[in-house]
């Protein structure tokens, strides 16, 4: 699918797996604070990539209960932020905790049950057409905006609004633009005259190839098409807008479409490895068919937006800048992440403004989806030959200029070969998990992919010593040559695919 024009602004990319930031490796619970209020142990704010304070942001969250007031990622000194209330005197056990796993402790005024007490009252006597609010946990406080719109007794209605709440509890600005959900006529994907963008292909609930855009161009059109005028290739399965959210599931109309987990910028094809929540200082990127590849950091959370079409809850909140077309789009992180769909906003990418996203895992959750092709794919070579991005073009899961392995390679799942493509670590003589030259869990310590138990072969199971995999009796395994083709010829894995038979439309954007 092509793009209208690519941005202005240019970004590298550089995509790839994400680490995850396990609780029981960073919490300490037996650390205690010291007179002078440092904790002991030599407590430091650690410097964490984007996701993994995201990460670290959830598990604090939980950790410190009703202190917990927000968090926000300080891009410029790659630490995160978390914001508490009621530490008096020495700090608490938790809050220790909290220093302890590398986060920067603030203290603030305002706690999470009055902000949110707050943005009801707002809700209740300030919902106005043309203006929203988020908060903002960088001032400890809910930023409302009123766009051009809003004027005379709207905006006499709006500010006396956000007085009776205090100076301490939120701010109010004027946007010079028009806030407005970003759908046009023009080209992308087409249904009904409207022109939207494609955001993530996700698996549906029943296993059939879909893609996720904003609700607003969902219940615009039924049926979309990749060009102009061109034939419907997908139909709207659900859709939600106004309401809890912006977001449309829209089914793939041939099930052996391939749906690849990635976005394509138009300068080069981003892998998206997995789905995580914002946080609010997050440099971001989005990508739309009118506007090509822009980015911005994250400024709020669980936004309120009120659209002239209705009221929209629970959505991000950035300074990304967008345009009529753009709707739908992908919003992610320079490590693959998939964070959020363009839904409106106000100005445009010449005199900026602020964007809307609804949140990626809210409206999968909503949906019944999980993200990409969620490893599926047709034929009895599935499971078999490869993983998601395991292999290059000879399909033996090593690279060709440094003669290593590809991570997530060796013809199989994530994490399957050592350096040597075999599958079995050099210093314990065992198959690593998920190795061989199989799929994940597929070899048993000999390598075999035979169970020694039952002498049966292990699902997705291969021999480690067959290049490219599974021998013709593992379940789901590829054949000696490699190719992941069964006796009967169907089913070919391509590539570190799907399993598909490569007939399908590549509709990732």
């Amino acid at each position: 699918m092509s793009h209208k024009r690519v941005t202005k602004r240019k970004a590298i990319i550089a995509a790839g797996g994400v680490a995850a930031l396990g609780a029981a490796a960073i919490l300490l619970p037996q650390a205690n604070a010291s007179q002078d209020g440092t904790s002991d142990g030599a407590a430091s704010v650690k410097t964490l990539k984007a996701g993994d304070a995201s990460d670290l942001a959830s598990q604090l969250e939980k950790l410190l209960g009703d202190a917990f007031a927000g968090s926000y990622y300080d891009d410029a000194g790659k630490q995160l932020v978390v914001n508490v209330v009621n530490v008096s005197g020495d700090k608490n056990n938790v809050v220790v905790q909290a220093e302890k796993a590398g986060a920067k402790i603030r203290e603030v005024e305002n706690s999470t049950a009055e902000l949110e007490a707050a943005a009801k009252t707002l809700k209740a006597k300030a919902t106005v057409p043309g203006t929203s609010w988020a908060v903002d946990p960088r001032t400890n406080k809910i930023l409302v905006t009123a766009d051009s719109t809003v004027t005379g007794n709207k905006w006499d209605q709006v500010d006396s609004t956000v007085k009776t709440l205090g100076s301490g509890m939120a701010t109010i600005r004027k946007s010079a633009g028009t806030l407005k959900p970003l759908v046009s006529g023009g080209d992308a994907i087409f249904g009904g005259g409207a022109r939207c963008s494609l955001g993530f292909n996700v698996t549906a609930g029943d296993g059939s190839p879909a893609f996720l855009t904003a609700g607003h161009c969902g219940v615009a059109a039924e049926q979309w098409s990749d060009s102009q005028n061109g034939q419907p290739i997908a139909t709207v399965d659900q859709a939600t807008f106004p309401g809890d959210g912006d977001f449309a599931l829209v089914k793939y109309d041939d099930p052996n479409t391939q749906a690849p987990s990635e976005v394509n910028t138009g300068q080069q094809t981003v892998a998206i490895s997995q789905a995580a929540e914002a946080t609010v200082g997050t440099q971001v990127f989005r990508m739309g068919s009118t506007t090509g590849l822009n980015d911005g950091q994250v400024l709020g959370l669980d936004a309120t937006v009120n659209y002239p079409e209705g009221t929209v809850t629970g959505l991000i909140q950035t300074d990304v800048c967008a345009e009529p077309g753009d709707s739908g789009g992908s919003l992610f992180t320079q490590d693959g992440q998939a964070i959020g769909l363009t839904s409106g906003g106000s100005g445009d990418c010449t005199v900026g403004g602020e964007t809307f996203f609804q949140p990626v895992t809210t409206a999968l959750a909503a949906v019944g989806a999980t993200l990409g092709d969620g490893g599926a794919g047709a034929g009895d070579a599935a499971g078999g030959g490869a993983g998601a991005g395991a292999v290059d073009e000879n399909g033996d899961g090593i690279d060709d200029n440094t003669g290593e392995a590809i991570q997530g390679g060796g013809d199989a799942g994530a994490g399957a070969v050592d350096e040597n493509g075999d599958g079995i670590d050099d210093n314990t003589g065992e198959a690593i998990q998920g190795g061989g030259d199989a799929g994940a869990g597929a070899v048993d310590e000999n390598g075999d992919g035979i169970d020694d138990n039952t002498g049966e072969a292990i699902q997705g199971g291969g021999d480690a010593a067959a290049d490219g995999g599974a021998d013709q009796n593992a379940n789901g395994g590829a054949d000696a040559s490699g190719d992941g083709q069964d006796q009967a010829g169907n089913g070919k894995n391509r590539k570190g695919g799907s399993g598909q038979d490569g007939s399908g439309v590549n509709e990732s954007h």
